[in-house]
């Protein structure tokens, strides 16, 4: 990997702790002001593949940056410690040495984002990730329905604090949203974050269930008003999961947050993201749209199990230039 590529910035790998975002007042009239033209998301999406691509080293420097945006979950209900402790294990050490070295990148100290999990496997990862710097990602508040009663999902999420979770996965009401009940979905997601105490929340809007994108637009910035330090797509176990139009409406909601109060909150993209091809497509949205500082595990997450296998798969073509089996890579 060439010595300008290093310089670039892209490759820089950050695990620096992030400030919580404090949120305002609730605002209706910031929610009524909302409108999004169908016709131009699609047109700007349409644009991503057409006029842009990464080649060459420069795109396996944006792979590596993608692998330490990745949030490398396990919501299975068959989930082991074992299993967890090998994921946790993949996450400290996401690539194959000898591809990191012919990368020039072993001094890197290139881990994932995170490690996402259910309650009960939360001290297994965080004894697995003990003095490695990744947070765990308790997901959390009924996931993935979110209809338990509201006390149950409150102290769920404070069980999680109390178990070491670094990060909490929320899941709003749905219902909320599909009857235009923006005081009340603020009053949820506010008491969530209450709840969260110093740990960091992410709220998932489950987009593939609000109906339209309007919606999806309305209820990302309730979530932001209400204290989010994330907005999230969707619990990945939906018929339609992340997808790059939503992805657009929801980074412009929080494009137009940051200039309304100055305060940054971060974007997660989760289900259906398998490949290093799609991952690459967000990252130039996200650096097109919120500019490089997004760029980075402190304010844009990949929801992955399987991209991270992909994505070690064309590195080694990178090195190579052969593709291998992936079953040779480690779990990812």
């Amino acid at each position: 990997m060439s010595e300008q590529v290093k310089k670039s910035g892209a490759v820089e790998i950050l695990h620096n702790h992030f400030p919580r975002v404090e949120g305002c007042d609730f605002h209706p009239e910031w929610v009524d002001e909302i409108k999004v033209n169908k016709s131009a998301v699609d047109r700007r999406i349409a644009s991503l593949s057409g006029r842009r691509t990464v080649k060459k080293e420069w795109q396996a420097a944006w792979h590596l940056k993608a692998i330490s945006c990745i949030d490398l979950t396990t919501l299975s209900g068959d989930d082991t410690p074992g299993r967890v402790r090998r994921l946790c294990a993949k996450a400290r050490n996401p690539v194959r040495s000898d591809i990191l070295e012919a990368l020039g990148a072993q001094n890197l100290g290139l881990t994932t984002g995170a490690v996402c999990v259910y309650h009960e496997m939360i001290e297994t990862a965080v004894n697995a990730l003990r003095g490695s710097g990744i947070p765990v990602a308790a997901v959390s508040t009924g996931f993935p329905a979110g209809l338990a009663p509201l006390e149950t999902r409150l102290a769920e999420i404070r069980a999680s604090v109390a178990a070491g979770a670094e990060e909490i996965d929320i899941v709003i009401s749905r219902r909320h949203v599909l009857t235009g009940n923006w005081q009340a979905l603020y009053d949820e997601v506010k008491a969530y974050r209450e709840a969260c105490g110093e740990a960091h929340m992410k709220s998932i809007l489950a987009t593939g269930q609000l109906g339209s994108i309007t919606k999806v637009a309305k209820a990302s910035m309730v979530c932001m008003m209400a204290g989010s330090d994330f907005i999230k797509t969707s619990t990945g176990m939906e018929a339609v999961n992340a997808t790059l139009p939503v992805s657009l409406v929801m980074i412009r909601m929080i494009r137009e947050f940051y200039e309304k109060t100055g305060q940054k909150v971060g974007y997660k993209p989760a289900g259906g993201i398998g490949t290093a091809k799609l991952a690459l497509q967000y990252l130039v949205l996200i650096k097109e749209e919120l500019g490089d500082e997004w760029l980075s595990p402190n304010l844009f997450r990949f929801g992955a199990s399987s991209l991270l296998g992909d994505i070690e798969r064309q590195l080694e073509h990178f090195v190579t230039g052969r593709y291998s089996a992936a079953n040779r890579h480690p779990i990812g």
